[in-house]
């Protein structure tokens, strides 16, 4: 069959297409494997995830506190006579630290002792001398009124008699008969202040004395405690950690002239949030270690507030840190770890590979078999601050990009090792050196051989 000489053409145009074409797709693919091949190489640094037990630490910074802390302020104003103590010098609780003046408090003190042992001596004689004398004048007086009412009773009788007789006129009777109601009057008055003295009048003296001596003795007691203050006692077992003041200046009231410290024991105060605390007990166990030295200590907790603070709704919680050697010092920055609990058995990987990806995603970089860094999503748990626990998404063994994973793209060809490993096959800087197979190689040869 013969087909027509346009037709012939047409065939023979798409059978060229098609050739270059495939010849275009067979070229693209072979590039795209050198470029595969020759794709560069990373050097990483990676750590096999493990298996094992995990403790799980919360950490903070704060600075160490003394557990207990005075500062001594004068409750007079008073030149400082001498001190006894140095700065540093340590001392116990009720020692005299300093001496203020205290001469006019001295004679304060006799003045008041004078006028207390007065109103002493007045209450000893009235409660001992007058009230008894005016309880004996008072009976005195009942009985003599008693005794004159009685003959002028038995003087109106008689007269009665003898004005019934018509012995005596009317009037000498009336008289007497007045003179009978005088002395009842004069009776019942001294029965009314006999009984004014045995139940008011010398309970009220008596306590009249009493206030005196007792306003008397307070007078005394101030004068004695004024006195007192002239010399500064330390309320607490402890340190002197200031003495701003030197003797003879003047101690102000109200302002601080030393400074105790108890530091056989310091505080870390720390905030942390409530979920955490929560699993916290007093007596669990912790660390401190002071900032840019290797210096540590272990400690407990002692207090765990039953409250949020206002401001920051975290809880405060007391690491208490023996200090016998005085070791560490207060107002030192301290890295406080806190240990919560403890898990057995759990995958973990080192912290420096954990990474978080464009979406927000937690996730690591696991090298595969076939050298290349796969980006894994993760579900974590519990951390001790250098590794974490990994809930999903790892298994034991499995070899996690630690240094250099937050740069890489998934799928990366990854080497274990340092990226300077590979700088040491290169040529240094100024090195012209070619290259094997380099047709400048000849020349070069060449020219070192003329």
């Amino acid at each position: 069959m013969t087909f027509p000489a346009s037709r012939r053409g047409a065939t023979a145009a798409a059978v060229l297409f098609t050739s270059l074409l495939a010849c275009t797709l067979v070229q693209g693919c072979k590039k795209a494997a050198d470029d595969a091949d020759t794709a560069p190489v990373v050097s990483v640094a990676a750590e096999k995830a493990a298996s094992g037990s995990l403790t799980e630490t919360v950490k903070s910074d704060t600075v160490l506190v003394p557990v207990a802390q005075a500062a001594l302020v004068p409750k007079i104003s008073s030149p400082i006579r001498k001190f006894l103590v140095q700065r540093g010098d340590r001392v116990r609780q009720g020692q005299a630290l300093a001496e203020l003046e205290g001469a006019d408090l001295a004679a304060a003190v006799v003045d008041t002792r004078g006028s207390l042992e007065q109103a002493q001596a007045s209450f000893n004689t009235t409660s001992k001398a007058q009230v008894v004398e005016d309880l004996q004048l008072a009976k005195l007086n009942v009985d003599q009124t008693k005794a004159a009412l009685a003959v002028q009773k038995a003087q109106t009788d008689s007269r009665a008699n003898l004005l019934q007789q018509g012995a005596i006129p009317r009037r000498d009777y009336e008289t007497s008969k007045s003179a009978l109601v005088q002395a009842q009057a004069a009776y019942d008055i001294a029965v009314q202040h006999l009984s004014s003295v045995e139940h008011v009048s010398q309970q009220a003296t008596v306590q009249g004395a009493q206030g005196g001596l007792t306003s008397a003795r307070g007078k005394y007691e101030e004068a004695q405690s004024a006195l007192g203050y002239a010399t500064v006692r330390s309320p607490i077992n402890g340190v002197i950690t200031d003495r701003p003041l030197y003797a003879g200046e003047m101690a102000q009231a109200g302002q601080p002239l030393l400074t105790v410290m108890d530091t056989s024991v310091l505080l870390a105060k720390v905030h942390l949030p409530q979920a955490t605390v929560a699993t916290l007990k007093v007596g669990d166990k912790g660390s401190v270690s002071v900032q840019g030295t290797d210096q540590t200590a272990d400690g407990v907790i002692s207090l765990i507030s039953p409250a949020l603070d206002a401001g920051s709704t975290t809880v405060e919680v007391w690491l208490k840190i023996p200090n016998a050697q005085a070791k560490l010092k207060p107002g030192t920055p301290v890295h406080v770890s806190i240990e919560v609990r403890t898990l057995d058995n759990v995958t973990t990987v080192p912290n420096e590979g954990i990474i978080t990806t464009k979406t927000g995603a937690t996730a690591v970089m696991i090298i595969g078999a076939d050298g290349k860094a796969h980006q894994t999503v993760v579900k974590l748990g519990i951390t001790d601050g250098k590794d974490t626990q990994v809930l999903d998404g790892v298994k034991p063994g499995d070899m996690i990009v630690t240094t250099g994973s937050q740069s890489l793209e998934n799928g990366t060809k990854v080497k274990v090792g340092l990226a300077d490993d590979d700088d040491d096959a290169k040529p240094a800087a100024g090195d012209t050196k070619p290259a094997a197979g380099d047709p400048k190689a000849g020349d070069t040869k060449d020219k070192d051989d003329k």
